[in-house]
């Protein structure tokens, strides 16, 4: 009886070192595929400072889905890299001042994310999360259906003020990766909560420039300088803090240079920090402050009036003709608006909304 109850003992006992064993070497195999960075673990706040993205049902931040530094070094994520890193550093690729003025494809040392922030990630900053997927697309400025390729080279002849990109460069290749895998789980029409800006409830009033100079002084200065001209990070090409006008800055025929536009943006963005679900500005001060910034200097894009063939589809924002009404340029740039507005939906039947 005794040597049955011993060798009761001995079997629980060998099981139990079994067990604790196996234990052992599931722990060591987990902890080699963290070494091995097949299992990424994130234990750094970096992000929570530069990666404001969506999860995989684009409704809350995930922090870790839009990194690229999880990707490996294959062929195809290499490709995705460069495009983030373009996105991210652009002047050091195509700016006036890179080291290959063959590939001087932006006029300016603007990058793509001064304006996409966050690597084109961030909720009503005009993330490029389902973008492929939205093209081909109507282009009322073109007045025909337009490619992604064209799309990115009006950014570039626009807010880069610069020149056509090659379809078949690398750089425009990368791009397009880059997005690609933005978007690599969006929905299938490309949209979700958080496409484009968010909307202002537009004054019915003409902007006040003295207003706006005095937002712009009190809360935009602090970044962009007094004069408007940025600020670059130290040693660099690339501007931490972008120009909002001069020489550096987006030309007049960008949507920006567009008051409603340029109010939506502000409202959801800036100062910087601020996010949709809690604004800074109001509505006012949004479209005070982006009339301010519109009227200064900033270089001329040639042949405007080739833009919006069929003129009414022109955005009744527009800062310069031709049109199609009889609406002063000054009220096209500075409002109000409403009557712009009412006149296309009497006369069009079309309801403009920027």
């Amino acid at each position: 009886m005794e040597d049955q109850e011993f060798q009761n003992k001995i079997k629980r006992l060998a099981y139990s070192s079994i067990l604790y064993c196996c234990s052992l070497m599931l722990i060591g195999f987990v902890l080699l595929l963290v070494y091995l960075n097949v299992i990424p673990i994130n234990n750094s706040n970096d992000y929570l400072d530069n990666s404001y993205v969506i999860d995989l049902d684009f409704k809350e931040p995930y922090q870790a889905y839009f990194d690229v530094s999880f990707l490996d070094d294959s062929e195809d994520n290499l490709e995705i890299k460069f495009g983030y890193e373009l996105f991210k550093n652009t002047p050091n690729y195509i700016g006036p001042n890179n080291d290959n003025l063959e590939r001087a494809y932006a006029g300016n040392n603007l990058s793509c994310n001064n304006c996409h922030l966050y690597a084109g990630t961030k909720k009503y900053a005009g993330p490029l999360i389902g973008i492929i997927q939205r093209f081909p697309q109507f282009r009322g400025r073109e007045n025909k259906i337009g490619t992604i390729e064209e799309r990115i080279n009006g950014c570039m002849e626009r807010s880069m003020n610069g020149r056509v990109m090659p379809k078949d460069s690398k750089e425009m290749k990368a791009i397009i990766s880059y997005m690609k895998w933005l978007g690599r789980d969006a929905p299938e029409d490309g949209k979700f909560e958080g496409t484009g800006f968010l909307t202002i409830e537009i004054p019915k009033r003409p902007v006040d420039l003295t207003k706006g100079e005095s937002i712009f002084s009190n809360m935009c200065s602090v970044c962009h300088g007094e004069n408007g001209g940025g600020e670059k990070l130290p040693n660099s090409n690339v501007y931490k803090y972008p120009p909002l006008w001069g020489d550096d800055s987006f030309n007049n025929g960008a949507g920006m240079n567009r008051v409603i536009t340029a109010a939506n943006f502000i409202k959801g963005n800036m100062p910087f920090g601020t996010t949709y679900d809690s604004p800074v500005l109001t509505d006012e001060e949004a479209y005070d402050v982006a009339g301010y910034i519109n009227q200064q200097h900033r270089p001329t894009k040639p042949n405007l009036e080739l833009d919006f063939p069929d003129l009414k589809r022109k955005p009744v924002s527009t800062p310069y003709p031709p049109y199609v009404d009889d609406f002063s340029i000054k009220q096209h740039q500075l409002g109000p608006f409403q009557p712009i507005m009412e006149f296309y939906k009497m006369k069009y039947n079309m309801i403009k909304k920027k």
